[in-house]
């Protein structure tokens, strides 16, 4: 594996390193101690897959509050995905900043989401598929979320939104609610 920083301290992009011959190729998509090695949470509690039957449906701005945050790894099997996340810790230098990167079934690239991060994306493709692995279990009643498109956080979409659940369009603006409030 190939782990990159980000610019939000604590993110990261991590790249296979392939492995290949004439078969195609072989690549280890997660290791526990690299993970540690690279200060990197490498708990796994749960796994998801996302489905999406359209390009421009969007899932997000998602996170959990304390003490259910999760760190997530997130991977696009099949298709493209615009991943996006948001530092939400306070003490953080990076507070309130934004990073984005594609995803896609060819990069195989994942996006380490720590925790106290707002998450979210937009697929580029019909039928794009996500993976999640997740380091707590889901917490219905602690969930929080952002508005994707809350113009003091000027997220990067890089195609307008044609699907997305009441519930993420319903999230508060920064103004009209504190992002840290239940």
């Amino acid at each position: 594996m190939l782990i990159q920083p980000t610019p939000l301290d604590g993110a990261a992009l991590i790249d296979l390193k392939r492995l290949e011959d004439d078969r195609g190729f072989f690549a280890r998509a997660f290791c526990r101690q690299e993970f540690l090695d690279a200060g990197l949470d490498p708990v796994v509690e749960q796994t998801n897959i996302s489905f999406n039957h359209k390009a421009g449906t969007l899932r997000g701005m998602h996170f959990q509050f304390d003490p259910h945050q999760e760190t997530k790894l997130v991977r696009c099997l099949r298709g493209a995905i615009w991943d996006v996340i948001v530092d939400l810790r306070p003490d953080s230098p990076t507070f309130m900043q934004h990073f984005g990167a594609e995803l896609t079934e060819d990069n195989m690239t994942s996006l380490l989401v720590p925790k106290d991060f707002g998450h979210g994306y937009i697929a580029l493709t019909d039928g794009a598929t996500v993976h999640y692995q997740v380091s707590t279990a889901y917490q219905p009643g602690a969930e929080g979320g952002l508005r994707w498109d809350d113009p003091e956080l000027a997220l990067p979409w890089p195609i307008q939104p044609t699907v997305i659940s009441p519930k993420d369009a319903a999230w508060p603006l920064l103004s009209e609610k504190p992002w840290g409030s239940r």
